[in-house]
């Protein structure tokens, strides 16, 4: 009997540790990014003059200074890893052009309500810098914006205020995401569609480069923290995820090739924060707030 109860106790702990190691399993490349990869990424000589565009430094913003924080939980080290781990395919590569092709077709099928929201969406950042000042004029829709994808899914009590815990951890990751996305932006000064494709109508203009896209990273990273804290609503963080990446391409500033780069990059900053004591600990006061708060929010 004994041996019995131990066998059970074994089999639960696997199917424990499965069921962990399956919710931290990045999903594979799927749809139009899946096909995209499989064309070819080198450059092709009969469209040489896209490789000589770059983005123009008259158009650089002062998002660069990130460049100069110290991350929160990653390293120096990881930051640099990461952002040496992926690259965009040449301007001139049949890839990109059937990239720019697939934005001109969504740009062809664009709706009103498509519009409004993508637009919506567009307009949800959260900046460390605002943060450090409380006086500063956006200072509580920059707390709003950083419960975003929460609030989205469970409504408006899931803010800073409710779950104080859960806001250090979010503030924590979107250091690092800003840090990680301005890094790779001035290492590979990737143009923005629109420089190479002057058919594309964007429905605005970025003063950074295009690789990888921020709003892409974060909203893959907080999918990530967030489903660390209610591994129950995974899939919904996933999907809004996914929502906010595309939503790029229908705006016309993001190619999806940007967009892949950063769901991935992403899912390794979780690698790190997963071995981080640090990250760890706070998670773990995130879990707890949530358990014992949110009963009052959600029904």
């Amino acid at each position: 009997m004994k041996k019995i109860y131990l066998l059970f106790f074994f089999l639960g702990l696997t199917h424990l540790v499965i069921a962990q190691n399956t919710r931290r399993v990045l999903a594979p490349a799927s749809d139009h990014y899946k096909s995209l990869q499989a064309i070819s990424a080198a450059a092709n000589p009969q469209r040489a003059w896209m490789d000589t565009v770059h983005y123009p430094p008259a158009e650089y913003g002062s998002s660069f200074v990130y460049m100069l924080v110290k991350p929160y939980y990653l390293s120096d080290g990881q930051v640099k890893a990461l952002s040496e781990s992926v690259k965009f395919p040449a301007n001139s590569s049949d890839q990109v052009r059937k990239e720019l092709d697939y934005m001109l077709d969504l740009q062809s099928k664009r709706t009103p309500e498509q519009i409004k929201r993508v637009e919506f969406l567009g307009d949800i950042g959260y900046w460390p810098s605002i943060n450090m000042v409380p006086s500063h004029p956006s200072y509580e829709e920059n707390l709003r914006n950083l419960f975003f994808e929460g609030r989205e899914l469970m409504g408006e009590n899931i803010n800073a205020k409710n779950f104080p815990k859960i806001s250090k951890l979010l503030q924590g990751v979107m250091q690092d995401i800003r840090i990680m996305e301005f890094t790779i932006k001035y290492k590979l000064f990737r143009p923005r569609p629109y420089h190479l494709e002057p058919k594309l109508q964007p429905l605005t203009k970025i003063n950074s480069p295009s690789f990888a896209s921020g709003h892409t990273l974060w909203a893959f990273v907080q999918a990530f923290t967030w489903s660390e804290v209610i591994p129950e609503r995974q899939q919904d963080f996933i999907a809004l995820a996914e929502e906010i990446r595309r939503s790029r391409e229908i705006m016309g500033i993001h190619y999806p090739s940007d967009n892949e780069a950063s769901r991935q990059v992403s899912f390794a900053m979780l690698q790190y924060y997963l071995k981080n004591d640090a990250f760890q600990n706070d998670l773990k006061e995130a879990v707890a707030e949530w358990k014992t708060v949110s009963r009052k929010y959600i029904r």
